[in-house]
Formats: C-alpha cells, sequence, structure tokens
C-alpha cells in the first residue's frame, strides 16, 4: 500500500536573537514587507507583516535571525 504525505504544517515564526543583533541594520532593506524595524539598536520583527520570506537571513553577519518553529 501506498501512504499519503502530509505537509509539515507546523507553525513558524521569525526570530531575532537579542544576544547577538548589534542594531547593524543589513536585514532592513531586505524585507520585502517592511516587517523590520531597528529599534534601540535591534532588530525587531513585526511577525503579522513578516511571511518568512528568507530574504534578510543570509544579510545577517552575526547569524542572529532565524526562522524556527512554534512550540507548543
Amino acid at each position: 500500500t501506498t501512504g499519503t504525505v502530509m505537509a509539515d504544517a507546523r507553525p513558524q515564526i521569525f526570530v531575532v536573537d537579542e544576544k547577538l543583533c548589534y542594531g547593524c541594520g543589513a536585514c532592513i532593506g531586505l524585507c520585502p514587507t517592511n516587517a523590520l524595524d531597528l529599534i534601540d539598536r535591534l532588530a525587531v520583527v513585526t511577525q503579522d507583516d513578516c511571511t518568512l520570506c528568507n530574504h534578510c537571513i543570509p544579510s545577517c553577519p552575526v547569524f542572529a535571525l532565524e526562522i524556527v518553529d512554534v512550540k507548543n
């Protein structure tokens, strides 16, 4: 018999590691939905605007940005 493969439906969010981010702003201009802002020298995401497109992540020189599964 063949089984049906289900899509991974776990919700994900975009996170900024506050211990690593130093506010260089490299990610800000790459966000197509303007979901990122610099506040007190820290990149801050507006989750409702973030489409998890991954455009900004490679720009971070200290690897402070990632998309993670939401823990239930």
